[in-house]
C-alpha cells in the first residue's frame, strides 16, 4: 500500500464481528475516510432500491460493502513494475517459462460486477528471470481494478515486456463475466478468451507450443 499506510490507513479484521476459532485472522488495510464516504453512498443506494437500511441484516452492510470495494480495487495502490523488479535474477536460460491457471477476480468497468477465470502467462528469458510468484502478483495487481478483459491481457504483457525485457511474452485469459450471466444476454456457460503476444511468441511454432502447454494437464 506504499505511502498511503501513513495517511489514514489502519489494520482491521475483514471478518468484522466473526470469531475465528481456528486461530486464523485475515488482515487487510482500509482508509477510514474512504470507508466513511463510501458507506454513506452505499446506504443511499440501498434506500433507493427500496430496502430498509435500519433493519438488522443491513445495519452494517454499507460499511462492509465499502471495505469490500476497497479490497476489490486495491490494485490501484500497487506498482506492478516494482513488484517484478523486486525479484529479477541473472540467469542464462532461454527456454519458455510458463505460469498457468492463475486465478483472476476482477470487476467489469461497465457494470461493476465480477468477471473471473484464469490467466496463462509465459515468457522466454533474455539473460534474466523473475521469481515465479511475482507473475501471479502482477496479474492480481492489474486485475484488482475496474477492468475490461482485453486491457487486462495487454497490461500484463506490456508490464513483463517492459520490465524484464525477455525474448517474448505470451498472455491468454479465459474468463466468465457475470454481466453476461446475471443480466443482459444471460448466458451462464459462456467463456471469453483474450490473448496477446510479443517477440518470439509471434512465430507460429513458439506460439503453438505455448497453446499446447496451457491445454495440457502436466501434474
Amino acid at each position: 500500500m506504499s505511502s498511503e499506510v501513513s495517511k489514514g490507513m489502519i489494520i482491521e479484521n475483514l471478518m468484522d464481528d466473526y470469531v475465528q476459532s481456528d486461530g486464523y485472522e485475515k488482515i487487510d488495510l482500509f482508509n477510514l475516510e474512504t470507508v466513511k464516504k463510501l458507506s454513506y453512498h452505499y446506504k443511499e443506494i440501498i434506500k433507493l432500491i427500496g430496502e430498509d437500511t435500519e433493519r438488522e441484516g443491513l445495519l452494517k452492510t454499507p460499511e462492509r460493502v465499502s471495505k469490500a470495494m476497497q479490497f476489490f480495487t486495491h490494485g490501484y495502490d500497487l506498482d506492478p513494475e516494482a513488484i517484478l523488479s523486486s525479484a529479477i535474477f541473472k540467469e542464462d536460460y532461454k527456454q519458455m517459462v510458463l505460469v498457468k491457471n492463475i486465478e483472476i477476480y476482477s470487476l467489469c468497468e461497465h457494470h461493476m460486477v465480477p468477471f473471473f477465470g484464469k490467466a496463462h502467462v509465459a515468457y522466454i528469458p533474455n539473460g534474466y528471470i523473475v521469481g515465479l510468484s511475482k507473475i501471479p502478483r502482477i496479474v492480481d495487481a492489474f486485475a484488482r481494478r475496474l477492468q475490461v478483459q482485453e486491457r487486462l491481457t495487454t497490461q500484463i504483457k506490456d508490464c513483463i515486456q517492459k520490465t524484464l525485457k525477455p525474448l517474448g511474452v505470451a498472455v491468454v485469459i479465459e474468463a466468465q463475466h457475470m454481466c453476461m450471466s446475471m443480466r443482459g444476454i444471460q448466458k451462464q456457460n459462456s467463456v471469453s478468451t483474450t490473448s496477446d503476444f510479443t517477440g518470439a511468441f509471434l512465430k507460429e511454432p513458439t506460439r503453438a507450443e505455448f497453446i499446447s502447454l496451457i491445454g495440457q494437464n502436466l501434474h
